[in-house]
């Protein structure tokens, strides 16, 4: 039973990419697990060799024996505010390793307070936000600082042609009525209104008017960076396509069922007069989550990590090896540039 991963909502949209990239690389000793067991039932005819236990976030038994002999767990059952407390309880319990989606600042904070000294007790790793969201950038922003000790700022622009969102993409925008938090002379505050501006992606995405929006990577890149400052900018079209109730879901249009939204995230890094930038360009941010995942599971399993406890893919991975590992049809990453500012 070595090695074995359970995945919690795993016929959830993303759930079922991440499903879909481990079974691709090989990983047959999987748990599929959540809340609603007929949805459990329909994955099981795709993956009929695989074990399926449906668990109740409110039973602590039932999620114990869900995880039963699990290595790693991966929650893929948003919104985290609600999912991920029960979880890692249970994954504390079982001794297992906790991995999960989060776009939601406060769900990543809550988990850095509460967890932070009875995972490092029990040596088991807690990576919150491995995601598009909150993951990507912290391991852009870690592999373009890697060789500074301290940082002015760090600004992350996220470039999105559209942005159809999944039913779960809603229920957390529902669910989480907290403030947004930015990161400025070196401490969390509340953002305040900003003006938006043009910034050029260049390649699928061109120019696109951006806003101030934080979120996860805030958090994750503040928890290990010696950074002044970090900014989060988005495309104002997506958010826009997220605002329209009448937005339709995603719809597949590849093999690797995929839709058709391209992104661009660039990362710039700024010490005294030195300026650096890297970008990270690809198809479907719910899709290229998957690889994310994979690559950390491959990592965390191969003993490939720096420490355990609560922690972000920036710091417990090398971020630079991390990034080079990825296959450029899920995610193409540009060199680091640098420059000097006048």
């Amino acid at each position: 039973m070595e090695n074995r991963i359970a995945i919690y909502g795993a016929y959830g949209h993303t759930g079922k990419f991440i499903l879909a990239e481990l079974f691709r690389q090989g990983y047959k000793n999987l748990i599929l697990s959540g809340r609603d067991q007929e949805k459990l039932m329909l994955l099981h005819r795709e993956y009929p060799d695989l074990e399926i236990k449906a668990a109740d976030l409110h039973d602590p038994k039932t999620l114990d024996d869900a995880f039963s002999g699990a290595k790693i767990i991966i929650n893929c059952a948003g919104p985290y505010l609600d999912t991920a407390k029960p979880i890692i309880e249970a994954a504390l319990r079982s001794g297992s390793h906790y991995i999960d989606l989060s776009a939601e600042q406060k769900a990543v904070l809550d988990v850095f307070e509460q967890f932070a000294e009875p995972a490092k007790n029990n040596k088991i790793l807690i990576i919150p936000a491995a995601a598009f969201y909150g993951g990507l950038a912290d391991l852009l922003s870690t592999a373009l600082t890697q060789d500074w000790n301290e940082i002015d700022e760090i600004n992350v622009y996220i470039g999105l042609d559209s942005w159809h969102p999944t039913k779960g993409t809603r229920l957390t925008g529902d669910r989480n009525h907290y403030k947004r938090l930015t990161f400025k002379d070196n401490r969390l505050q509340e953002l305040e209104a900003g003006i938006s501006k043009e910034w050029d992606f260049k390649n699928a995405i061109g120019i696109k008017e951006v806003v101030a929006l934080p979120l996860s990577e805030i958090i994750t890149i503040s928890r290990h960076l010696n950074v002044n400052t970090i900014n989060t900018f988005l495309s104002q079209n997506s958010l826009n396509d997220l605002r329209n109730n009448d937005t339709p879901e995603p719809k597949p249009v590849d093999s690797k069922n995929r839709s058709s939204q391209q992104f661009c995230v660039e990362v710039i890094a700024v010490k005294g007069n030195i300026r650096r930038t890297i970008s990270a360009q690809g198809q479907d941010i719910y899709a290229v989550t998957a690889p994310l995942i994979t690559e950390s599971i491959n990592r965390i399993l191969s003993g490939s990590i720096k420490k355990n406890g609560v922690t972000t893919m920036g710091e417990v991975f090398d971020a630079s090896d991390f990034l080079k590992s990825l296959n450029d049809d899920d995610i193409k990453i540009t060199a680091i540039e640098e420059s000097t500012l006048n």
